[in-house]
């Protein structure tokens, strides 16, 4: 799978946020960094991390509070990573939404564990929920290859981010059909999303630069404006499993 992962690391000790950033990089991630909890809440609607790693004692705010605040509407997976080992703040992170605890100090070789476990499991329910990993999905010059992860352009992997990639394949599952904003969001972050759509917003701005030729005179990824998003029609390999729930035109 040639996915790159985003993940945004929030930690205010440049030394650790470095540390940690230097082994996401040099194990396939793409990795960003937040010093407070004011700059990370921007950059979770600003650039779609596909996964984050927090650390509880921030300058401005506690992670504590970011979690809560992203529980709010999203389903991204968190990895806490934090000093404190008390048992009442593992429990108090865990039952505000973190998919993980990790604390300090900890090895490399762990933190990576952790982090592949949480994207695994985003994806294992992805694939429960989404779409059934099987054949390809062509229109155009463009292929969506569902056994690989992958969105090909004239045969060539534009190499989208998990989350880009997980609309793409949503949107080719309903090829044809406007899908509302609130169901995209909802079917990719969880039904504790809200009705906020920044992120998507952002992410296909990100997907139309990767997939279009002009993403002001798009052939692919059409927006029906104030109710959601369209992929054209075209024809598929293989075998999908198709939902009807959600809110679909």
């Amino acid at each position: 799978m040639n996915i790159r992962e985003k993940i945004l690391v929030i930690e205010d000790e440049k030394s650790i946020s470095h540390f940690i950033s230097a082994i996401l990089n040099s194990n396939g991630y793409e990795a960003l960094q937040a010093r407070t909890g004011a700059e990370a809440l921007s950059m979770i609607s600003s650039h779609c991390p596909d996964l984050i790693i927090l650390d509880l004692g921030l300058p401005d705010m506690d992670g504590l509070e970011i979690l809560r605040q992203l529980r709010s509407w999203s389903s991204l997976p968190v990895v806490v990573v934090s000093a404190r080992s008390h048992e009442r703040e593992k429990v108090t992170a865990l039952d505000l939404g973190a998919d993980d605890y990790l604390t300090k100090p900890f090895g490399t070789d762990e933190l990576l564990a952790r982090v592949r476990t949480a994207i695994r499991h985003t994806r294992t329910a992805s694939g429960n929920d989404e779409i059934a990993q099987q054949g390809t999905y062509t229109v155009g010059e463009m292929t969506i290859d569902y056994n690989k992860h992958q969105v090909l352009m004239r045969g060539e992997n534009v190499r989208l981010t998990l989350s880009e990639f997980r609309i793409v394949a949503l949107l080719g599952k309903h090829a044809g059909k406007v899908l509302t904003y609130d169901f995209i969001i909802k079917e990719l972050w969880g039904p504790r999303a809200g009705g906020n759509n920044q992120i998507l917003r952002v992410n296909m701005a990100n997907i139309r630069r990767k997939i279009e030729k002009n993403p002001a005179e798009p052939e692919y990824l059409f927006t029906e404006v104030g109710v959601g998003y369209r992929l054209a029609e075209g024809e598929l390999n293989g075998r999908l499993q198709i939902s009807e729930k959600g809110n679909l035109f």
